[in-house]
């Protein structure tokens, strides 16, 4: 499958590298010309997902659109890429996210605006090229270059303590990184290939010791990008000090990378090490579920509450990672889109009141829904998606989790349900201070509603929330088989009892036709 003669992969993954070439022609005197390539770029790369989701075939097992050629021989490292349907959704949230990102940056970047787009574009070649890669020297060269143009835009349009969010955000990272690093080499010298369906496909696994001890070092690495409690420090001061398109693909993005790489690594390379640790998986998810949701309730600036709301909301996806059932993955990955939808809403919620007052603490507002009546609107159906009301998007992938981990120890749905209650609670009395009441504050009185610009960036998530939420059977669908080998992989248990449960549901059943036939 090929765009242009180009395979299909390759084109999706280079395509916004296109566009940077293209603004490093415009003059730095002309920042419309530059704008406008880049939103381009982003609706193209688009349109080129929607055309890969439209070739991809949901009933088939293993990888699609495989791309390999000869790399680095020496050390057997290929340029290998492939998807299935978990990385499929991954890539289509990704080109969404940036396109909406890039969008509401047209007002907000002032200044260096021709490197500011080159870094967003830069950006998102890394981010796709984490999601298609199956080879581990590929796959960590695109985890690593993601972290440059990050730090970049947080470091140079950020808040007033940039310098020491972006710093914070790239020792964390790198840190993991290198760790997981180690782990790749010792891979490679059991397996002989850093190719990750060969491993896969081989049948053959570490030791039981060695196993451990890598999937700790991919844990480190994989935990600290989600991030999990308690590896969560460097992300609230990240997501305040970040520009509003950084937090939004901060927070839409590359938090799923974390939760990606214990689906694509760690539960298919170390499943008896993934069984071994899951019950100390599931007390971080749970922790990192209620914590979150706690010190959420305490904050002042609402950049901050959704950034530790992030903390919480990912809790719930390692919680059904770690559940290791069926439902539970279904509802994990699903929730991973729900999390991009209604948290990137959010801080573009949030971007569009500090542009219009440059101030996020929710003191400073109140009864603004009398002055923005389009913006209350939609604020209130994106509070609702991230509480999880029944109809939208929040509440399905939440309720497969806990059914999914129901069946393994009700104790642990019982705990985690209690964050779904702060959520709540704490979104809620968010809504309620900004959008209720009077207007106290004098500087509200001629606050300006949401342009035309700015519903066209939300319109797309507000839809996706009702469509997940009302009917998600066809997300469901595509992430099916590759759920389905996971658990098949590393908890084949599962599949055996449940097998054995229906046998002898059914055997009763055929007695007593027969019996009755006599």
């Amino acid at each position: 499958m090929d765009i242009l003669g180009i395979p299909v992969l390759s084109f999706i993954t280079y395509l916004p590298l296109a566009g940077i070439l293209a603004i490093l022609f415009v003059p730095r005197e002309r920042p419309r010309a530059v704008k406008i390539i880049a939103n381009v770029t982003a609706l193209l790369e688009l349109c080129a997902t929607l055309y890969l989701l439209a070739g991809f075939n949901v009933q088939a097992e293993g990888m699609q659109f495989i791309e390999r050629a000869e790399w680095i021989p020496r050390v057997d490292a290929q340029y290998l890429l492939g998807i299935d349907g978990i990385s499929l959704l991954l890539i289509l949230l990704t080109s969404l996210l940036t396109l909406l990102a890039t969008l509401s940056s047209w007002e907000a970047i002032t200044e260096r605006i021709k490197e500011y787009y080159i870094f967003m574009l830069l950006l998102e070649t890394g981010m796709i090229g984490v999601f298609v890669s199956l080879d581990l020297v590929l796959f960590y060269v695109f985890w690593e270059v993601m972290l440059v143009p990050m730090y970049f835009l947080i470091g140079v349009w950020g808040g007033e303590r940039k310098l020491y969010a972006a710093i914070k955000f790239f020792l964390y990272t790198l840190f993991g990184s290198v760790m997981m690093l180690i782990g790749i080499l010792v891979l490679y010298f059991h397996y002989h290939t850093f190719d990750l369906m060969a491993m896969t496909e081989s049948g053959s696994f570490l030791a039981s010791t060695m196993q451990a001890w890598v999937f700790f070092a991919f844990f480190l690495g994989f935990a600290i990008k989600v991030p999990m409690f308690p590896f969560h420090t460097w992300l609230p001061d990240a997501h305040v000090e970040a520009p509003t398109a950084g937090s939004v693909i901060l927070a839409g993005v590359l938090l799923k990378m974390g939760t990606y790489g214990f689906l694509r690594f760690s539960l298919p390379l170390f499943p008896e090490a993934s069984r071994s640790f899951m019950v100390p998986m599931v007390v971080l998810a749970l922790i990192s579920i209620v914590y979150g949701a706690l010190v959420s309730l305490m904050q002042k600036d609402m950049k901050k509450l959704i950034a530790y709301s992030s903390v919480s909301h990912m809790g719930f996806v390692m919680l059904g990672i770690f559940a290791l059932t069926p439902m539970a993955l279904k509802g994990a990955v699903l929730q991973m889109l729900n999390h991009g939808i209604s948290t990137g809403a959010l801080f573009l919620i949030v971007g569009v009141l500090y542009e219009r007052r440059h101030t996020r603490l929710i003191a400073e507002f109140g009864g603004l829904s009398a002055r923005m009546p389009v913006y209350a609107a939609i604020f209130l159906v994106i509070t609702m998606s991230s509480i999880g009301l029944p109809g939208l998007n929040g509440f399905i992938g939440e309720f497969m989790i806990l059914m999914g981990t129901f069946t393994v120890n009700w104790m642990w749905a019982a705990i985690a349900a209690t964050g779904i209650v702060l959520g709540a609670g704490y979104m809620l009395w968010l809504y309620q201070r900004v959008m209720f009441g009077r207007i106290q504050n004098s500087a509200n009185n001629d606050i300006a509603d949401l342009n035309r610009r700015e519903i066209a960036t939300f319109i797309p998530l507000v839809l996706l929330a009702f469509v997940i939420g009302i009917y998600p059977k066809p997300f469901l669908d595509v992430m099916d088989k590759p759920v389905e080998r996971i658990v098949r992989i590393v908890n084949p248990e599962f599949h055996e009892k449940k097998n054995s449960v229906t046998a002898a549901e059914a055997g009763p059943v055929k007695g007593e036709a027969h019996g009755g036939a006599r």
